[in-house]
């Protein structure tokens, strides 16, 4: 079993100078301009590398990240490309906790699917290394539970995978509070060199899973909500969240997403937030947003939201078999 060593190593995301993350998916998704467009690529690796000289550590990405199956790890060789181009000392570098995901398959005609036996987990996991440029992945996660396999067996091949693979933290994605307490049951937590982080969805619009806070907070977990702008993007104005955050954000004179990102750290320092980015804009307003602290009116303003979204229909169908 490996055994942390320090408190930053029990669980360096709880340790990070610039409490956030970037996630950037959408670099590598179908009509990106980052796929075909050589200066699109550039500029987007340019605001990589300001979120790194401002001291941002943590970058989020997955297998899956891609324009096809066929190009499997484009967003994870995006920010290799990207990581190699800065210009950074060695140790600079190497101070970067890149994260990744991998649980979910992609094959021919498109055809999607979960995948949790230790070969194919093992197999996604040297993929990844390689495509990262990588001897050792500083956060690899379990992207989606399979539907195809137990709770119990995909946790046995998580331990097993923890234990051999070329991986020096694993997290978990998209667990129930239920969920996760077994897998800190099979695995362990952060004091046994186990699991470390949960990657669930948490923003102003879906609150459906605080109760897997409550066990990061027990356990000394770091939450990473994904898509944690949802419910304030000016795509999401028809939402009535959307106005309440909107106004909070005007009479404060800073963003809604600057305001979002508040909100969230107000329920837990355990709470990482990270947002999806491709702007160096975007990356500037977070950062920035970083040290930001709501006052009593203002998390009094966001205390009575609208009813949050339900879970999605995706992750209430792709149960463990049994379940």
């Amino acid at each position: 079993m490996k055994m942390p060593s320090n408190n930053s190593e029990v669980n360096p995301l709880l340790h990070l100078e610039v409490p956030l993350g970037f996630g950037f998916m959408n670099a590598s998704w179908v009509g990106a301009p980052t796929l075909t467009d050589e200066s699109a690529r550039a500029r987007f690796k340019s605001a990589l590398h300001w979120a790194m000289d401002a001291g941002v550590r943590l970058f989020d990405t997955a297998d899956i990240y891609a324009p096809s199956f066929e190009t499997m790890g484009h967003n994870e060789v995006l920010l290799r490309e990207a990581i190699a181009e800065w210009n950074a000392p060695a140790a600079a570098k190497a101070s970067l906790l890149i994260a990744t995901k991998g649980g979910i398959t992609r094959a021919a005609g498109e055809a999607w699917s979960k995948d949790a036996s230790y070969a194919y987990l093992m197999s996604a996991v040297e993929a990844s290394a390689s495509r990262l440029g990588l001897s050792e992945i500083p956060l690899w996660q379990h992207h989606r539970l399979d539907f195809h396999l137990t709770l119990s067996d995909q946790l046995n091949n998580l331990k097993r995978l923890n234990e051999t693979a070329p991986i020096r933290h694993i997290g978990v994605s998209n667990y129930s509070a239920s969920q996760l307490r077994q897998a800190l049951e099979v695995i362990g937590g952060p004091l046994d060199g186990g699991i470390i982080s949960v990657q669930n969805q948490l923003n102003p619009a879906y609150r459906q899973e605080l109760d897997v806070l409550e066990v990061c907070e027990k356990h000394g977990l770091a939450y990473l909500p994904w898509s944690p702008m949802m419910g304030v993007r000016p795509s999401d104005s028809a939402m009535p969240v959307y106005a309440v955050f909107a106004g909070v954000a005007k009479a404060a004179g800073v963003t809604s997403f600057a305001i979002a990102q508040a909100w969230l750290r107000s329920f837990s320092p355990n709470i990482v937030p990270l947002p999806g980015v491709t702007r160096i804009e975007s990356i500037q307003d977070s950062v920035g947003a970083s040290g930001l602290r709501l006052d009593a009116a203002q998390l009094a303003a966001l205390s009575n939201l609208p009813e949050s979204l339900p879970l999605h229909e995706e992750l209430v169908r792709d149960q463990p078999l049994g379940d």
